[in-house]
């Protein structure tokens, strides 16, 4: 028994000291800040993170930081949901495995109520439009996924192309139209901004006349829309329809009213095994230098020191605490109105 006691206490203590760790690197505001930062992130090695984000596009930033930094990234990546579930489900178990996590507002949050996420003071914050960031300050936006509709050029003339909601009613749009199985965020942003009574009787309308293919996956919509299987969809992200457009595809896009965008981003866990990795990963995430990184890869990034088509764009963002709460009603309506009249 004193045995297994003392590999109890051991195990705390070594806990202990994970957590005070973080807590420190994360909250430290000193000059040499990035230094420390730097030394610890050497020592540790490695940054392990969970992500919802596209291989293709964080690979590239992953990159960018071990280049800079001599710390190699081990990433595993999934959906937001399965993201945020290794993440809960490791902690309640006692394992300490990933660093930071990088996925969706909501799930983000989820995160922080769990109790697993740190709070960060870092200098870059100061950069981050008001809207990315959180009061409790334990997770950031680092881009906004910006909701668009987008069409197939060879398919779709532009000057037949929707100017409000209310023409997807005209005939001319029967058996065209594409949305994502799962995008209740933007029913609420639209919801916001033209009435909930008038948006649900819309798409009602919209959807008995023209019918609406539904497809999971906003990747496969928007290739979906490139191959001309889905003429125009309603919800894409912009950022994925801007990179085939600029790998030579038959795909633009375009916003009607204001954009409905969602904050993503990333925390630090509060038992990151690689702490200083951890929050110099965020540091650099937020950073000018990263955020062009993200911007290159065609994101909206949330640093107002970099540029991007959306700057002159009017934005919605959906608030992902309030999303959280009424994430039932919106799942909900938007299954009644999309998903269950197939």
């Amino acid at each position: 028994m004193t045995e297994l006691l003392r590999l109890i206490t051991a195990t705390l203590l070594a806990a202990l000291a994970t957590t005070a760790a973080a807590q420190h690197s994360a909250t430290y505001e000193g000059a040499d800040r990035e230094a420390r930062l730097v030394g610890g992130a050497k020592k540790e090695g490695e940054l392990v993170m969970y992500t919802s984000g596209q291989a293709e596009d964080f690979n590239v930033l992953a990159k960018a930081y071990e280049k800079k930094y001599g710390v190699k990234v081990t990433m595993w990546r999934a959906g937001s949901e399965k993201v945020l579930q290794r993440a809960v489900t490791e902690a309640r178990g006692g394992r300490y495995s990933v660093d930071v996590v990088e996925t969706n507002g909501p799930e983000l949050e989820m995160l922080q109520r769990e109790g697993l996420a740190q709070a960060v003071k870092s200098p870059h914050l100061a950069d981050i439009i008001p809207a990315a960031k959180q009061p409790h300050g334990e997770w950031v936006g680092t881009r906004l996924n910006v909701y668009a509709l987008a069409y197939n050029t060879k398919a779709v003339k532009k000057d037949e192309l929707p100017k409000r909601y209310e023409d997807l009613a005209d005939p001319r749009w029967k058996g065209r139209l594409g949305i994502e199985a799962d995008d209740s965020e933007w029913l609420a942003g639209l919801a916001a901004q033209f009435g909930e009574a008038h948006v649900v009787e819309l798409f009602k309308n919209i959807v008995q006349k023209n019918g609406i293919s539904v497809r999971r996956g906003h990747t496969l919509l928007t290739q979906l829309v490139v191959s001309g299987e889905v003429p125009l969809a309603l919800t894409v992200y912009n950022y994925k329809a801007e990179q085939f457009k600029n790998d030579g595809a038959p795909i633009d896009w375009f916003v009607i009213g204001k954009a409905v965008a969602r904050p993503n981003g990333v925390a630090v866990m509060k038992r990151a095994p690689h702490p200083h990795a951890a929050v110099l990963w965020y540091d650099f995430e937020l950073s000018e230098e990263a955020q062009r990184v993200l911007a290159k890869r065609d994101f909206v990034p949330t640093n107002r020191k970099v540029e991007t088509p959306l700057n002159k764009v009017p934005l919605l963002v959906v608030d992902p605490k309030v999303m959280l709460e009424q994430q039932a009603k919106w799942t909900k309506l938007y299954e009644e109105l999309f998903v269950k009249q197939r």
